[in-house]
């Protein structure tokens, strides 16, 4: 789906949606400005890699500091 810059501004909440239920919206000004485009899995570089769940987790006390350098 084309949008205008303008109706993209007044309904920028309502194009995620959209994109989550798999529609690319291309957002344009006279020429093209920006895609909204679905997430895809991808392997990182060519090496294949999957993140793991715990990356996200809390980082015990020692090691914050130490990334906090005040250790």
């Amino acid at each position: 789906m084309d949008v205008k810059a303008e109706y993209a501004g007044a309904h920028l909440s309502a194009l995620p949606n959209a994109v989550e239920g798999g529609e690319e919206i291309t957002i344009c000004r006279g020429a093209n400005l920006a895609r909204m485009v679905p997430p895809e899995e991808r392997e990182l570089g060519f090496v294949s890699y999957r993140v793991p769940d715990s990356f996200l987790e809390p980082l015990a006390g020692a090691e914050l500091a130490a990334w906090e350098g005040s250790a």
